[in-house]
């Protein structure tokens, strides 16, 4: 299980130090703001959102690495995903990070997204980890508003 935590713990810190998609994308039709107080993660997510689903996705802002990981690795998951597929990966994932009582997340589903499974132990992290999916959801709704985890 070491050795598992230590992979999970070098993915996150890659995507943490080089982001993935930390761009905005061409043609970009949806937008949002987040930003958690509390650890002064903010960020600005825009996606294309062609034919009923997410063709490109990128963000741009400060946060610590949880939150900038879980940004990248959550674009790149979601493309060519639609609105309702992105909404039940979100489900898995939060109870992944949640550790939910009686909710089993779908690893196999998450894939990438595994790497997340310790966030569970330190609940003041959760916010940081989930930031990204909120903001996602907002702009996916076509809200264009600013989400806070406050």
């Amino acid at each position: 299980m070491s050795d598992l935590r230590d992979l999970y713990q070098e993915v996150i810190l890659d995507h943490g130090k080089r982001p993935r998609n930390f761009r905005f994308p061409e043609g970009a039709n949806r937008e949002s703001e987040g930003y958690n107080p509390l650890c002064g993660d903010h960020l600005t997510l825009k996606a294309r959102v062609e034919d009923g689903s997410v063709s490109d996705v990128g963000f741009q802002g400060d946060g610590c690495a949880i939150s900038k990981a879980a940004a990248s690795t959550m674009t790149e998951a979601v493309k060519g995903m639609t609105q309702s597929e992105i909404s039940e990966l979100f489900d898995s994932y939060h109870a992944l990070v949640t550790g939910a009582d009686g909710v089993e997340p779908d690893l196999d589903r998450l894939g990438k997204l595994a790497v997340f499974a310790g966030v569970s132990e330190f609940p003041m992290r959760v916010k940081c980890a989930t930031l990204a999916w909120h903001t996602l959801q907002e702009a996916l709704a076509g809200e264009g508003g600013t989400v806070s985890t406050e």
